[in-house]
């Protein structure tokens, strides 16, 4: 478990020295801890490092160090070597540019600390955002963090932070925002691609998804790229990608659904074409869109691969939730529930990864609506081609063309803001609540704030992916293996933010570039699927044998208390008797995830 702590202070200032080193000594004092860089006003700690995998990589004259992953853009087409080692000139171009080099230049896992020729201290994430990056600030010292139990550790049990009360509210409202302010008072998260002066504490933007966007609805590069040759870079930057974080291990376990994505990563990882040995591990469970393992097996079978099977924990305990480790903001357990599984077969299999297909939805763009046809008109205006693309929408959206083409005009001449947002919430919070909103602005993603020029589709999807996943088992902990999502790469997520929505699914079919780029690699039948899998019977299996804990929780519960939710709506839901009310179960679940959440902080 690869985890990573800094102390950055002014030295002028006598008091926030003594503190820093005071916080030092301690670091210093826990197991297993090492110091990757030590000099005036910035000391860094790592532990669980791995050469090839998880690195620390020093800037010339200890100017700074690099915390990570990292791949060179140049080699991306060749073959993928596990040893990276920074160059001098390198290292000098990533400190001269404040940053900008290591955005440009390499892509990755990592989280760079930099003295600025200023004198001041520099913190600056990557893309993905897959390393965590949390700052908690004492006295004129920064605590950067990516695991929030070390941080905690470091500070004084008083010093334990309260709830932001109104971030969490926003998000309860709203859904993710993606700004810098946590659900904890005092703790700030660093943004994917943001640079941040330690100091001065302010900020620059150095990568925006929203940025890359945009260049992709001008009419140049990827924008006008034919569907063929959108394919095949499709098709090269996902096995690129792939394959370079598969040359990180020795053995790889991965989740396999029998869906597209999951299917899709399999298929780069066939025998001959990586090094890694592979297994593939297929969950399971009751019901009529859970259980996929004939998916599986043929995608499993084609490639080559031997294939696990595992029937999901049916026993799962929501109390289990209240134990798990403190993070800055509630996590949604529900995906969650296999972690022991995960951890054992890993262990059993000695696989230090676990691959997923997680972020294929908006990657390859699966939005069953109408939006590429707004799309398409935003950017080409009312020619020959709206026709095409108009059809393929209303394939996609289930609707008549001629509908199809009136919201798309619609959008075009007035585009709807309010159907843009993602939303949280609302169906169980107190009406009060719902009327009176807390403003969203405050706590929004700040590249959101030129995102509105994005037509509907590019919106949607940009703004999926602007959240960065989890990365720490919140469960097993130190014992879970380690999690790496190779589409969410950065070159590969460029790439698909600049190709157009009518052209990813061209042809009316969500993932359709992607589908076409790996037709022969696949079987025909997951290729073409329709269905889609998912956990909704056995999410609702879970709440129906934690229903009394789970009415405990949220009738008894800070939220309840505080009059933030419809508390008849919950009661009905939870009631067990047949009812009018449209209340998803993966709802009722994320609540209990706040609630037990809140129980872990100070009143």
């Amino acid at each position: 478990m690869f985890r990573y702590v800094a102390i950055a202070w002014d030295e002028s200032r006598p008091q926030s020295s003594t503190v820093a080193n005071d916080l030092a000594m301690r670091c210093q004092s826990l197991e297993a801890w090492d110091a990757a860089l030590a000099r005036p006003g910035l000391q860094v700690f790592t532990t669980g490092s791995a050469s090839g995998v998880n690195s620390v990589h020093p800037l010339l004259g200890g100017m700074g160090v690099v915390l990570g992953k990292l791949f060179r853009r140049s080699d991306l087409d060749a073959t993928p070597v596990r040893h990276f080692h920074l160059g001098g000139a390198e290292a000098t171009r990533i400190v001269d540019s404040g940053g900008r080099a290591l955005v440009a230049d390499f892509w990755g896992r990592y989280v760079a600390f930099i003295q600025t020729a200023s004198g001041s201290t520099a913190v600056l994430r990557d893309r993905s955002g897959t390393l965590p990056c949390f700052r908690i600030v004492r006295e004129g010292v920064s605590i950067v963090f990516s695991w929030l139990e070390d941080a905690l550790r470091l500070l004084a049990p008083a010093a334990l932070p309260a709830v932001n009360w109104d971030a969490l509210l926003a998000q309860l409202a709203h859904g993710l925002l993606g700004g810098r302010e946590t659900a904890l008072e005092g703790v700030t998260e660093v943004l994917a691609g943001e640079w941040r002066d330690l100091h001065t504490d302010k900020s620059t933007l150095l990568w925006s998804a929203v940025d890359i966007a945009l260049c992709g609805t001008g009419h140049a590069g990827e924008a006008d790229l034919g569907a063929d040759e959108a394919t095949r870079q499709l098709g090269r930057a996902v096995r690129s990608c792939t394959r370079a974080w598969a040359a990180c291990y020795d053995t790889v376990l991965l989740r396999l659904s029998g869906g597209v994505d999951s299917s899709i990563v399999l298929s780069c990882l066939a025998p001959g074409a990586v090094a890694a040995d592979v297994m593939a591990l297929n969950y399971y469970s009751p019901g009529s869109d859970s259980d996929e393992r004939h998916y599986a097996r043929l995608s499993a079978a084609r490639v080559g691969r031997d294939l696990l099977e595992r029937e999901r924990e049916g026993g799962f305990k929501v109390d289990r939730v209240l134990s798990i480790a403190r993070m800055p903001a509630p996590v949604p357990y529900v995906g969650w529930m296999n972690a022991s599984t995960d951890a054992s077969v890993a262990a059993a299999y000695g696989a230090p990864a676990l691959f997923t297909g997680a972020g294929g939805d908006p990657l390859f763009y699966e939005f069953p609506r109408w939006w590429p046809a707004a799309d398409y008109l935003a950017r080409n205006g009312m020619n020959t081609g709206f026709a095409a693309a108009a059809m393929d929408a209303a394939r996609l959206g289930r609707l008549s063309v001629w509908r199809t083409a009136l919201l798309a005009f619609k959008e075009t001449l007035r585009p709807d803001l309010s159907a843009r947002s993602q939303g949280g919430f609302e169906g169980l919070l107190a009406p009060e609540v719902r009327q009176g909103k807390t403003s969203a602005q405050r706590f929004a993603h700040p590249g959101l704030a030129s995102a509105t020029d994005l037509p509907i589709g590019k919106y949607m999807q940009t703004v999926s992916l602007m959240h960065p996943l989890g990365y720490y088992d919140p469960f097993e902990q130190a014992a879970a293996p380690e999690l790496v999502n190779p589409l969410l790469s950065q070159p590969l997520v460029e790439l698909c933010l600049r190709l157009p929505t009518y052209l990813l699914t061209q042809g009316g079919r969500g993932r359709a570039l992607a589908r076409r780029a790996f037709a022969a690699d696949l079987p025909s039948q997951v290729i073409n699927r329709r269905s889609k899998g998912g956990m909704e019977e056995h999410i609702k299996a879970v709440l129906a044998a934690n229903i009394e804990t789970i009415k405990g929780m949220l009738l008894e519960g800070q939220l309840s208390a505080r009059g933030l939710l419809d508390r008849g709506k919950v009661e009905e839901l939870l009631s067990g008797r047949p009812t009018k009310l449209i209340g998803a179960v993966s709802e009722i679940h994320g609540l209990v995830a706040v609630e037990a959440w809140l129980a872990r902080w100070p009143r």
